[in-house]
């Protein structure tokens, strides 16, 4: 099992989840962060810390995996984040949207730790 970021993430990314992150899995895109789940080491203690509950066990990801797949594959070319940032004004605004993936998904990477 790891952990996985699902789409509630997407125009919020509050990132208090990357504090707690005791292995610094998380990798940010521009508009939400992924968890990378060969890093994850199953803690779980970043869960909890998800203002926007987007974070889940994989065991709750969807009948055929599409979150996993996603954070899988931007872990891979997304930089790092292991220190938080400012979240996004409007990201209250979004949280608990229906559909954010098909009207706002991007695959551009964040800044990670500059």
């Amino acid at each position: 099992m790891t952990y996985i970021v699902k789409d509630n993430c997407i125009k919020c990314k509050y990132m208090d989840c990357i504090e707690v992150c005791p292995v610094d899995c998380f990798y940010e895109g521009e508009n939400m962060l992924v968890i990378h789940p060969d890093e994850c080491i199953d803690c779980g203690v970043c869960e909890p810390e998800c203002p926007a509950d987007a974070i889940t066990a994989d065991t709750e990801d969807e009948p055929d995996g599409k979150w996993l797949e996603i954070n899988t594959k931007y872990a891979d070319i997304w930089p790092n984040i292991t220190l938080m940032g400012t979240p996004p004004e409007d990201g209250e605004g979004f949280d608990g949207e229906e559909g954010k993936f098909e009207k706002y998904f991007s695959k551009e990477p964040g800044k990670g730790d500059e």
